[in-house]
């Protein structure tokens, strides 16, 4: 169904910022989600309000990469106490917050079931968006580039064969706007 995950909407050659991290197993991996919640409260509280026009967070990976478990890191680490589900098959999971920053609308998507980047069109998502929000974005390639330009695209993948003797994933990521980078930056 979904097209290679390591097809990103975006050319990496354009990314402001690249970094990368090694998730050696579920524990680094959630303590990434609680870093990049700080460092995403950190960058929301040192941008203004009228500039803040919220984040946009691209993530990328096979089946089972972590991407669902990075998401729930994210929202127990920004003070989500409830169940965090995989929006496969509601396709979004609003969440509304109060963090450090101020309030916060948190959108988690799961795009894996569109069969035609048309979809997305006839979802209604777009204003989501456009509201100051939070949106992590599983499986975006399938929307094609109707999503826009991403501030951060975080890339899941299992070591390369040249470090086979190694566990866990890696994630590589790439920021594309100057927020993104901001953000990047601090985690």
């Amino acid at each position: 169904m979904p097209e290679s995950p390591a097809r990103t909407t975006q050319d990496s050659s354009a990314a402001l910022l690249e970094r990368r991290f090694d998730l050696r197993d579920e524990a680094a991996t959630l303590a990434f989600g609680e870093r990049f919640a700080r460092a995403f409260d950190e960058t929301r509280k040192a941008t203004s309000s009228e500039r803040f026009s919220g984040l946009q967070v691209q993530l990328i990976g096979d089946l089972g990469a972590g991407k669902t478990t990075l998401v729930r890191a994210t929202l127990r680490a920004l003070g989500h106490v409830g169940r965090v589900k995989s929006p496969t098959y509601t396709l979004v999971e609003p969440y509304s917050l109060v963090i450090e920053s101020g309030p916060l609308d948190v959108y988690h998507f799961d795009l894996y079931r569109f069969a035609d980047p048309a979809e997305w069109a006839d979802a209604g998502f777009r204003e989501y968006f456009d509201a100051g929000a939070l949106c992590l974005v599983e499986w975006p390639q399938q929307a094609g580039g109707l999503l826009g330009v991403p501030d951060l695209v975080f890339q899941l993948s299992l070591p390369n064969e040249a470090d086979s003797n190694e566990e866990g994933r890696v994630l590589t990521a790439r920021a594309f706007s100057e927020t993104g980078k901001s953000c990047l930056e601090r985690c």
